[in-house]
């Protein structure tokens, strides 16, 4: 016999502790974790937020960007360079490339408002051929060390707190990401994110209902790029590293490969794409050692033709499913 209660009744009683369980757990995991493991999963955390941006500005506004390393790599040499020439805090260095990052994002869809479909993808495409090819250019090289690259110091925790590097860097990281996905919730199911998704599935219906398409079109290129850019710095602080090779662009093709296998227009997606390309290609190269791409494809081939929603779709199909079963109970 169905019980008295409604359906969204029932499913914040099963969120919620859903909720509060996925939080301790990724509170307690640089407790229980080796160093190297705690670094894996703050580069987790990093990916994330940077798909985030991509989703952002794909699946929400339907614009497509094959070019978000280039603001990858932009966030990166911004803190690297704030840090080691100029002696600034990690802190200034991240809030500088974030805002860096949502100029030249917003700049750079002015011109792109022209473009659209395949034509603004190659534009994105060839923003980020040109940037590593600029970080190693002769006269940027006493900046960016040309194709030596920048080495950073490992910060250690603040306000004299017990923790050790890696699990300091953890925290800030996760601290960032709950932030940046609680905005871009806030973001995506407000009065702008009606009009993003106007936008993408119909834009000469939402351009005579009276949404301004350019303003909408730039302003989330540049948080798109914000996101991506500030992922890059954190990504920066954490490999204490930043080179021209380490953003070329394989790696905005791996974000956009994140992006379509967590499930583009969905909040959770970007978590479930990082997790594909941060350990994917780790376990195909230690399996597959002669050919460690081809289990990598296949999967992408598979994910597809089998799972067009991606991985957020199918969790959202089982727990819909699982809802309708409570219901019966």
């Amino acid at each position: 016999m169905p019980l008295s209660v409604s359906s969204a009744t029932r499913q914040k009683a099963f969120s919620r502790p859903l909720a509060l369980f996925i939080a301790v757990v990724l509170c307690a995991l640089p407790f229980v974790l080796s160093g190297y493991q705690t670094f894996t999963a703050t580069q987790l955390l990093v990916y994330a937020i940077a798909i985030q941006g991509l989703n952002l500005l794909t699946g929400y506004s339907g614009q497509i960007s094959f070019g978000h390393s280039a603001f990858y790599a932009i966030g990166a040499y911004t803190v690297a360079i704030l840090v080691s020439h100029f002696g600034l805090s990690y802190a200034a260095g991240l809030a500088f490339a974030a805002v860096l990052c949502l100029v030249v994002g917003f700049l750079f869809g002015l011109p792109a408002l022209r473009f659209e479909g395949h034509y603004l993808a190659l534009a994105t495409f060839a923003l980020a051929v040109a940037v590593p090819q600029l970080l190693k250019f002769k006269a940027f090289q006493d900046w960016t060390g040309g194709v030596q690259g920048l080495v950073l110091d490992k910060p250690d925790a603040p306000f004299g707190l017990p923790l050790n590097s890696d699990q300091w860097l953890y925290f800030l990281t996760l601290l960032i990401a709950v932030v940046v996905f609680l905005a871009t919730r806030n973001l995506t199911r407000g009065r702008i994110g009606r009009a993003l998704l106007a936008i993408r599935d119909q834009p000469t219906a939402a351009a005579s209902m009276g949404v301004d398409l350019a303003f909408h079109k730039t302003s989330i290129f540049g948080v798109s790029a914000m996101l991506t850019g500030l992922a890059g710095g954190l990504s920066a602080i954490i490999i204490q590293f930043v080179a021209p090779d380490s953003f070329s662009w394989f790696l905005s093709i791996t974000f956009v490969v994140g992006a379509l296998v967590g499930g583009l227009g969905s909040l959770s997606g970007p978590f479930y794409g990082a997790l594909f390309i941060q350990f994917v290609p780790e376990i195909s190269d230690k399996v597959f050692h002669e050919a460690p791409l081809m289990p990598y494809g296949i999967l992408l081939i598979v994910f597809m033709f089998v799972l067009p929603t991606g991985v957020s779709g199918l969790v959202e199909t089982a727990l819909a499913w699982s809802h309708k079963r409570m219901r019966g109970l």
